[in-house]
């Protein structure tokens, strides 16, 4: 076998280790999930929502849900921030939404309706479509930290489907009404805490899914 056969074969091995090195660091690690569980803001907690993430990637990294939890009976706050890794992250069609948590927590992050996609790389509707499902549950300030205080921002920590209580979400598309109505991750507060609660302020229990490898 003669040097120049050698060296276009050694340039073709490296150029494919190259190319699925390239591939695999943008395989999705960040979507929308497709459907909630269906059950209001009632995830079964903070374990139930990571599960749903997972079933719905459908492989065999771990998956975390963003959201938030709040300090109560002897459990401590759980920030959404310090649960998703450290980045990057990309979505179903390789698009980067954030480099790292501090991106992700910023201006520069590319969290809009173009990007943020569900996990079969479909747009999730916002304000205009019909339904609207721009309200993404997830319990934090915009910060991606938890609430304090007694006020009730997660539904009893994503356990209630009740009326009362409510749970902060964020607007994907970046548009829409509330104190911060152009926040992805901290908007407003839903109407309660029950299916025809969430979808009357324009949501459908959806939430944001983090790969954390």
């Amino acid at each position: 076998m003669n040097k120049v056969l050698i060296a276009a074969l050694a340039f073709a091995v490296a150029w494919t280790i190259s190319a699925a090195a390239e591939e695999g660091e943008k395989a999705m690690s960040f979507f929308i999930t497709s459907e909630g569980p269906g059950d209001g803001a009632r995830l079964d907690g903070l374990s139930g929502a990571d599960a749903h993430c997972s079933g719905l990637a459908g492989d065999d990294r771990e998956w975390r849900a963003y959201l938030s939890t709040s300090e109560g009976q002897g459990e401590p706050a759980v920030d959404a921030r310090d649960r998703i890794g450290d980045g990057p992250w990309f979505n179903a069609k390789g698009a980067m939404v954030a480099r790292d948590v501090e991106d992700l927590h910023s201006e520069n992050n590319k969290i809009n309706k173009e990007n943020a996609l569900d996990e079969n790389g479909e747009s999730v509707n916002g304000r205009g479509d019909t339904p609207n499902m721009h309200d993404i549950l997830t319990g934090s300030t915009s910060d991606g930290t938890a609430f304090g205080g007694d006020e009730d921002h997660t539904c009893s920590n994503w356990t209630s489907n009740a009326g009362e209580g409510s749970a902060q979400v964020g607007h994907h598309d970046r548009q829409g009404g509330g104190p911060d109505p152009t926040s992805w991750n901290s908007a407003h507060g839903s109407r309660g805490c029950g299916q025809a609660d969430l979808q009357g302020t324009g949501g459908n229990g959806l939430f944001y899914c983090f790969a954390t490898d």
